[in-house]
């Protein structure tokens, strides 16, 4: 590890490479065990050397983004993050955003509304970053990324980068086909149309309203814990299982939206991994229904 550790500092600085870095500075959950070895890249280039690197001495690694859909378990992770919030530009062209995978898809919104453009209305609440929101075909209040994306610039397992038209991604409700082909998401291409900038903003600010209304944005979480279930709300199910309130710990069901399990101070990650064990055997119990998380559960117990 020491070898490898030299050979990342010589790569990407030493301020860029960070050991045993606590998890819970990288994630909205704010929570979690550390990283054995921590990653900022800031190009392409460097994430593919990195990975080459890693893969040389063996060490396991994985990628984020912003950690807003993620829960690092209280053991940490074996292995090496590779953060890619430093790779975040955003361009634009008459109606063509260009975004890298690191940008906040509230940054990319705002400024397709300063540039008059409509169309991402939907994204500008929502925590993560483009390359997260494309692995998972993000979406809120009507609209996903599917409605907007063109294209997608990867890292292949290979280490080559390849563009591809959205056809080909398979994108569906909080799916697309990059996890199982181990794709590493670099940028995209949004195409957008010209709107009103007072309507573009008004709409904005209606959607926010929303969400301070709706949901529990005063505390961390991962946003939606769990996934729609066909022909229900997870939400719904939980309330009406009489778990709104609910608490194992520092974890907590919003009481405001029972979609959201919440850490109300210092809730660990076995705090919220039984918390949502409970509400899946309650609901399973009480309507036959199982919910499957929606966030992304990784690291030791």
């Amino acid at each position: 590890m020491k070898e490898a550790e030299q050979q990342l500092i010589a790569l990407l600085g030493k301020e860029h490479v960070r050991v045993h870095e606590s998890m819970a500075q990288h994630t909205t959950f704010k929570t979690g065990g550390p990283a054995d070895l921590f990653l900022l890249p800031h190009t392409a280039q460097e994430v593919a050397e990195a990975i080459r690197i890693l893969r040389m001495y063996q060490i396991p690694y994985m990628v984020i983004g912003n950690g807003s859909n993620l829960l690092v378990c209280d053991g940490g992770i074996r292995g090496a993050v590779i953060q890619l919030s430093a790779m975040q530009q955003v361009e634009i062209q008459e109606d063509m955003l260009s975004v890298q995978c690191g940008a906040l898809l509230s940054t990319a919104a705002a400024q397709a509304a300063q540039a008059s453009l409509t169309g991402l209305e939907f994204a500008a609440g929502i925590p993560g970053t483009f390359g997260g929101a494309v692995v998972m075909n993000a979406g809120a209040y009507g609209g996903e990324m599917k409605d907007v994306l063109c294209s997608v610039e990867v890292l292949t397992e290979e280490l080559e980068i390849l563009t591809l038209p959205v056809e080909v991604l398979e994108l569906s409700y909080r799916h697309s086909i990059i996890p199982e082909k181990q794709y590493i998401v670099l940028g995209g291409t949004l195409r957008l149309q010209m709107g009103q900038q007072d309507t573009i903003y008004a709409k904005m600010a209606e959607l926010a309203q929303q969400r301070r209304e709706k949901q529990p944005l005063q505390y961390p979480s991962a946003g939606s814990t769990f996934k729609r279930p066909e022909g229900y709300f997870a939400g719904k199910l939980i309330s009406d299982a009489g778990l709104k309130g609910k608490t194992i710990g520092d974890a907590q069901v919003s009481e405001k939206h029972a979609g959201f399990i919440v850490n109300m101070g210092h809730a660990t990650a076995k705090d919220i991994l039984d918390l949502i064990a409970y509400c899946q055997a309650e609901v399973e119990k009480q309507f036959g229904v199982r919910l499957e998380t929606e966030i992304k559960i990784v690291g030791e117990l």
